[in-house]
């Protein structure tokens, strides 16, 4: 099953919508609870990168009875420093994003916990792709 979803940079009133119906689907297909967390942890964490840092993007999910595949592909800035960006703690985060309580740099570092498979692609100016798998155990 296929899943996809517009998000829209900035967009806070409707940030985790797209990751509540995954959420959704996923709990009527009768997957394990502890499965569900993590993909929804992964979901959140990468639409809530391109509320706060993208101008837009789409969030998607292939749903499998063995394993979820999260990507989202956002049109912004892009990820200078793929390795420093996954450090804790780590943020590019503007001032007025985190005084809303996002942008705490954990973001892409939660993202890698809860991921059995991540691949970062970006380019500055053009945007990042980010693809999880996270398997049904």
């Amino acid at each position: 099953m296929q899943l996809k979803f517009e998000v829209t940079g900035m967009d806070f009133s409707r940030a985790g919508d797209a990751t509540a119906r995954i959420k959704k689907v996923l709990q009527l297909a009768g997957m394990g609870a502890a499965t569900i967390r993590r993909v929804v942890i992964v979901a959140y964490e990468a639409e809530l990168n391109i509320v706060i840092h993208a101008y837009r993007g789409t969030l998607c999910a292939a749903v499998g009875p063995d394993q979820v595949r999260i990507e989202a592909v956002d049109e912004g800035p892009g990820i200078k420093d793929i390795a420093l960006a996954m450090q804790e703690g780590y943020s590019t985060a503007p001032p007025h994003i985190r005084e809303m309580g996002f942008g705490a740099g954990m973001g892409l570092p939660n993202i890698r916990k809860n991921s059995d498979e991540l691949d970062i692609q970006s380019e500055i100016n053009c945007g990042t792709r980010l693809t999880a798998v996270i398997y049904n155990r």
